[in-house]
């Protein structure tokens, strides 16, 4: 059944987002007949305004649906599957005339040729205007200043009409003239030719857009993209030709002769001169290391007279015209339909990037939930929550200790000379404290989810069994205050996670110490809150109750703790939000279980539906710990907000 949905997901969100659509729209039109009708009269801020409004909440979480299947690309995906494919085979087009684009002004403003010669203009300045700073004797100097000119005017030939080499006209031309044609067979809707069988079977056997960890199909599977993907193939073939050419013409292979001449003279010269200290040779080698790198970015011939290239250009220049206008209406659906990014290709893959990436499909994610929610499968070999069948014998073994049968009277049994043990009530006994007997089994809970939950609770337990008797007794007692009060407040302002790295060091990475960080993080709230209730009852009250005759028991009892439940409740409504994110940052830091070990994990890998899964695990969790809040304080304050 979940491999039939899985592979009619598309069609599914495809379906569900007409709905949404359908949905946002009648709770919209719902929401604003109601307040149409609503009575205008009614005082600002009466609390009865916000009851109900079943149709706001269908409002926002279609909304909140809609944005994430749009953002995630999910709609993309379920009403054009190809179109990855496609954008994939565009992409490598990109990639494989990036190289040569670079060159010419289309994605910037200047020739590459220009701001190579601005680049190495300056830089050859700045070696000038220092020259002083690498202590040179005279003659030193004037050499190194020569050499600086030279190479200058060495740089500066490069973009001489004159100086350029021979044959470079003539196989710009050609690229040029290449790159027309292949823009001819662009414009062609039967280029390249129908796909041969192999090819078609290599393309219906890859996986879908987002079946596997590989993203994106990259062979070809549409008439658009084997067209493209042949362009491509052609396209990187003509950036490699044109990227071997070099500008190294006879006049600047002499300079460059030349100019590596002097330098290693000089370099000589500096070395045989041992008056020289250990500084000034320093100095003097780091001028030359600067000459010899500017010498061989102009021995690498890439600046080309300003003109040279013209043709290239403009046939560059139609290309990406052509390069657009083929794309059509995939162009389109690019720009709407898949926000926040785009598809990139590598060598051998294409992926998302952006948006479509790091917030992943809807449906993804569902597919993930229920992938590592199989028992068999899990996270780490641990389902996230399943159950295991626990022999009981076993679980009152962990319970009492063994030293128990060692005070029934009497001996344990011995062998006897057959090899036989006959057993005895202090065997028995024995047996029982051990679990060395055969019993029933109870389902007991386990996996990440679980072992959460159970952090949670225990240490929300005894944080609030422990910190509201103090904070009442704190609320009561001057002493109390005085006493506690620093002590608490000492460690309160101190936020968990600076606590954590010391907790879990002395308690060791497994429950105890993640219980502990979570029941000091609940025990001050409860003690702050229990306080403020204990503080905050009327005295009014208290002096009617002393004047009835009740003693300080029943005082407390019947007035000061209902007073202190809507303070108290409230402290742990806000224990829990705060333990929850306290313990996925310790199971992140330390922990072999749990949501946080488990986000941690797919973080290091980049698997972001994993990460978008426990996010959604932990939303729900806190949204199911905090109804059952608001449903405790609904039936046990019913008072709460009316005097």
């Amino acid at each position: 059944m979940m491999d039939f949905l899985f592979e009619q997901r598309n069609t599914i969100v495809a379906f569900l987002i007409i709905g949404l659509i359908i949905a946002l729209t009648l709770s919209i039109i719902k929401g604003r007949q109601i307040m149409a009708t609503e009575r205008t009269d009614l005082v600002f801020g009466n609390p009865a305004k916000a009851l109900g409004g079943w149709y706001w909440i269908i409002t926002g979480m279609s909304f909140v649906l809609l944005i994430w299947f749009y953002f995630s690309w999910d709609a993309a995906r379920a009403y054009n599957p190809t179109a990855a494919n496609e954008l994939c085979q565009v992409a490598k087009v990109e990639s494989a005339i990036k190289p040569m684009r670079s060159l010419f002004p289309i994605d910037k403003q200047n020739l590459r040729g220009t701001d190579l010669i601005a680049r190495d203009s300056a830089q050859l300045e700045r070696i000038n205007n220092n020259l002083q700073t690498f202590a040179l004797q005279r003659a030193e100097e004037v050499e190194a200043s020569a050499i600086l000119a030279s190479l200058k005017s060495a740089l500066v030939d490069q973009a001489n009409p004159a100086y350029i080499k021979s044959n470079l006209i003539p196989e710009f031309a050609g690229i040029a003239q290449r790159i027309n044609s292949l823009n001819a067979s662009f414009s062609n809707p039967t280029f390249p030719g129908p796909p041969t069988n192999d090819q078609k079977a290599a393309a219906e056997a890859q996986p879908g857009w987002g079946d596997t960890g590989k993203e994106i199909p990259v062979l070809p599977a549409t008439p658009l993209g084997y067209r493209y993907a042949a362009i491509a193939a052609e396209i990187r073939i003509i950036t490699k030709d044109f990227s071997k050419l070099r500008n190294t013409n006879p006049h600047l292979l002499a300079q460059v002769a030349d100019i590596d001449r002097r330098i290693k003279a000089a370099k000589a010269q500096t070395k045989a001169n041992l008056d020289l200290s250990t500084s000034e040779q320093d100095a003097r080698s780091k001028l030359y290391s600067q000459l010899n790198k500017m010498l061989k970015r102009i021995d690498d011939g890439a600046v080309y007279p300003p003109n040279s290239l013209s043709d290239v250009h403009l046939a560059l220049l139609a290309f990406d015209k052509t390069h657009i206008e083929q794309q059509g209406s995939l162009k389109t659906f690019d720009t709407w339909m898949m926000p926040g990014g785009r598809i990139m290709a590598g060598n051998s893959a294409c992926s998302e990037q952006g948006s479509g990436r790091w917030l992943p499909k809807p449906s993804d994610t569902l597919g993930t939930l229920v992938r590592i929610s199989d028992p068999d499968i899990g996270f780490k070999d641990v389902p996230l929550l399943w159950y295991r069948w626990q022999p009981v014998g076993g679980m009152l073994a962990f319970l009492l200790p063994d030293w128990i049968a060692n005070l029934v009277p009497g001996e344990y049994p011995r062998h006897n000379q057959y090899g036989e043990i006959n057993s005895n009530f202090k065997s028995k006994v024995q047996d029982f404290v051990t679990g060395n007997y055969e019993s029933f089994s109870i389902p007991i809970p386990m996996g990440h989810m679980w072992d959460s939950i159970i952090r949670v609770v225990i240490g929300l337990f005894f944080g609030i069994i422990l910190g509201v008797p103090l904070g009442l007794f704190m609320g009561l007692s001057r002493f109390a205050k005085g006493f506690f009060d620093p002590m608490v407040e000492l460690y309160r302002p101190v936020p968990p996670l600076a606590w954590a790295p010391l907790i879990l060091t002395i308690f060791g990475i497994q429950d105890d110490g993640k219980i502990f960080l979570l029941f000091m993080v609940a025990f001050a709230i409860m003690v702050i809150s229990a306080r403020t209730g204990a503080t905050g009852t009327q005295l009014s009250k208290i002096h009617a109750a002393h004047s009835l005759g009740a003693s300080n028991r029943q005082i407390l009892r019947r007035v000061i703790l209902p007073n202190s439940l809507p303070e108290i409740l409230t402290g742990i409504r806000i224990s829990i939000g705060v333990c929850w994110g306290t313990l996925v940052a310790a199971e992140m830091l330390a922990g072999t279980t749990g949501i946080g070990f488990v986000e941690n994990v797919a973080r290091k890998q980049s698997d972001y539906e994993v990460i978008w899964v426990t996010i959604i695990i932990l939303g729900v969790l806190g949204l199911m710990f905090d109804l059952i809040m608001r449903s405790v304080i609904t039936r046990t304050i019913p008072w709460r907000g009316k005097g």
